[in-house]
């Protein structure tokens, strides 16, 4: 097997962790192999690669789309490291607003699977990051819908006091005001 994966607090959330094989030129690894997903519950197929660059303390998110047109998110790092948060907003669901929170490392590899019905956002912590993911349903602008990264019912505990943020995201609304049509 060339992964492990482990459910988070919140199970839907998958913590992944590929086998890496260095030698004297670098090192390999694999980053998607369908069956082993699959066998782990992740079974939607990807469709869109997404790439983005941040300084130390910028945050994104906390981001989602809208059902049709919702994504689950294979997010890892190629550069740095990053705080990851993920915040269930599936009405009904036990977990609804529980939030669980993920370190990923440009040197471990490491990946997190964000599920549909999840708002995923991001803080970069090393000087910069480079952060790739992996969507299961193309980004549609009609549909993307998002929570500010500091409602308080949520209460992240973001590794910055004073991120740098996009219009866009500081203007989210709290959870209980969000657009979301998701239900448990």
């Amino acid at each position: 097997m060339a992964f492990r994966f482990k459910k988070l607090d919140i199970p839907e959330i998958i913590y992944i962790k590929p086998d890496i094989y260095p030698d004297q030129r670098g090192f390999f690894c694999e980053v998607y192999k369908y069956p082993e997903f699959a066998a782990n519950g992740i079974t939607k197929p990807f469709v869109q690669v997404n790439h983005s660059k941040s300084s130390k303390n910028t945050l994104r998110g906390l981001h989602y789309q809208k059902n049709p047109k919702a994504q689950g998110k294979l997010v890892t790092v190629i550069e740095g490291e990053i705080f990851d948060a993920v915040v269930d907003v599936r009405k009904g669901s036990p977990a609804y607003g529980k939030w669980v929170g993920q370190t990923l490392n440009a040197d471990k590899k490491d990946m997190i699977y964000v599920p549909e019905g999840f708002a995923h956002g991001f803080c970069a912590i090393s000087e910069s990051a480079q952060v790739m993911y992996f969507s299961t349903e193309l980004y549609s602008p009609k549909d993307e819908r998002g929570v500010v990264y500091n409602d308080p019912k949520i209460n992240i505990s973001w590794p910055v006091k004073a991120p740098v943020l996009s219009d866009k995201d500081r203007g989210l609304p709290l959870l209980k005001e969000a657009d979301n049509n998701f239900r448990y």
